[in-house]
């Protein structure tokens, strides 16, 4: 794709109104506008609640929020605020809300387009955009974008915070004392949504099964009051895990997984990030198809991952199904809602995860 022609100093919008794993996902696309136009402002928009992860993201000038259940007078200010603001718009999504942002925002515009009369009429209004490709995983539609503004691909996901001064900045200033004492681990065991979660006696042999290879455990989590009651009920009689739930932020949880031995979580955004510090991960997956969202290690994912298989590495992950025939079956577990339990899930076996620890451990 020919590049667009810009001013020497454009200003640039990247319009990602997703959760936290989105806005990390988007990063890599940010970069690439950074390594493209590198004397571009380049904003991004995105809802308040997962602004974070762009904390310190030395690709980007501004965050520019927005609830993500906004009323019609914020949503009008804010698009009066943005409109015709920026030389070039870019969404990451196909949606109606964010196509309109960067249809206001920006003097061109690019996004991805879905099938049907929608697709065709976002098609017309947009500058450039990005057909449908069935199948690819989530990385590889966001440099779809930086392939159709026919610019250079940059493969990795930036971790909040400036990771080239998390040495003398991040790990004596803000890492709990306890790790700076001894080597440790992490475990995030809270999934936003219930269907991802392994079992509780599973993170609890894990646990266990840490402590007893010389390794502090350290337990991280959000703050909010659903997911640290599930932490309570969880961790409720091991002193021996140390719990940071609800206490860091951002850049200081990838200063935390950055300097951590091992890293052991479900599919949830910490687990991302944690595999894209270059910290050893071991992902469990369930009904998730990792072809389309598994983890992106430090430096890029190649080859991808394949839909199933008992343990699977790419680099500095290592990522573990319990690969029953349904599996990947891209639905919200079992009962197909949040709330549901999944059987690829309660069914893997601690033994299995511990396999994958023991070779994320191995010395290289």
């Amino acid at each position: 794709m020919k590049p667009l022609e810009l001013p020497p100093r454009p200003r640039i919008l990247v319009v990602t109104l997703r959760r936290l794993g989105d806005v990390l996902f988007a990063t890599p696309l940010i970069a690439s506008l950074r390594r493209a136009f590198r004397h571009a402002v380049i904003d991004v928009l995105v809802f308040e609640n997962a602004a974070g992860m762009l904390d310190g993201n030395p690709d980007i000038d501004r965050i520019v929020t927005m609830p993500s259940r906004p009323n019609v007078s914020h949503a009008l200010a804010l698009a009066v605020r943005l409109a015709k603001r920026y030389h070039l718009a870019v969404s990451t999504q196909s949606g109606d809300r964010p196509t309109l942002f960067a249809l206001l925002a920006g003097r061109r515009h690019l996004g991805p387009i879905d099938g049907g009369a929608r697709g065709a009429l976002r098609q017309l209004a947009l500058s450039r955009s990005v057909a449908p490709q069935p199948g690819v995983h989530r990385l590889e539609e966001m440099l779809r974008l930086a392939d159709a503004l026919g610019i250079a691909r940059v493969s990795h996901l930036v971790c909040p915070g400036d990771i080239s001064l998390l040495d003398s900045a991040v790990s004596a200033s803000q890492r709990p004392k306890a790790e700076n004492q001894q080597p440790y681990a992490v475990i995030h065991a809270a999934p936003m949504f219930h269907y991802k979660r392994w079992t509780a006696d599973g993170w609890r042999r894990l646990a266990a099964y840490l402590c007893a290879r010389g390794l502090k455990v350290v337990a991280t989590g959000g703050a909010a009051a659903a997911e640290r009651a599930y932490l309570d009920f969880l961790w409720r009689d091991l002193s021996e895990v140390t719990r940071r739930d609800g206490e860091l932020s951002w850049p200081q949880l990838t200063g935390l997984l950055t300097h951590a031995r091992v890293f052991v979580g479900p599919d949830t955004s910490v687990t991302h990030l944690a595999a894209a510090s270059g910290c050893p991960t071991v992902a469990l997956f369930g009904p998730t198809d990792p072809r389309l969202w598994g983890p992106v290690p430090a430096g890029g994912l190649d080859p991808m991952w394949e839909a199933a298989g008992t343990i699977q590495r790419r680099k500095n992950v290592w990522l573990v199904q319990h690969p029953l025939r349904c599996l990947p079956c891209h639905n919200e577990g079992c009962e197909r809602h949040i709330a549901s339990f999944s059987t690829c899930l309660d069914e893997l076996q601690p033994a299995q995860v511990l396999r994958a620890v023991d070779a994320a451990l191995a010395p290289l």
